[in-house]
């Protein structure tokens, strides 16, 4: 059994930077890949961008290429979504979630490990 926690969600103005984090807990680490996704008022929940379990692979939604990034520390049993140039579009509560595999895919149900999820808010 996986537990994942997010951290770091707040309040920031359009484009500006926030560093999300995710520690996860029980399991290898290693085993698991990770995807951060997000769901705003109203709208179904969505993918943001995924990790392979080593690190070597990663993809976005088209609206999040070239702002943010995610990586991993396996040594850690971290993984971080750095977000930059932030758009009030991108207001949402953030969840990690993990599946053991080497690449998880885009859909949410495909996840059995959820974190609690974190409130961002992009505003002025």
């Amino acid at each position: 059994q996986v537990q994942l926690v997010e951290s770091g969600g707040r309040w920031v103005q359009p484009g500006g930077s926030l560093r999300l984090a995710c520690a996860a807990s029980g399991g290898t680490f290693s085993d698991i890949s990770v995807g951060w996704f997000r769901q705003a008022p109203g709208r179904e929940r969505e993918f943001v961008q995924i990790i392979s379990r080593n690190g070597d692979s990663t993809y976005a939604r088209q609206s999040v290429k070239g702002r943010f990034a995610i990586t991993r520390d396996n040594a850690k049993n971290m993984v971080y979504l750095q977000m930059n140039n932030l758009k009030h579009e991108d207001t949402a509560v953030y969840y990690c979630a993990a599946r053991p595999t080497y690449l998880g895919g885009t859909v949410p149900e495909e996840y059995p490990y959820w974190g609690q999820g974190t409130q961002v808010t992009v505003s002025p």
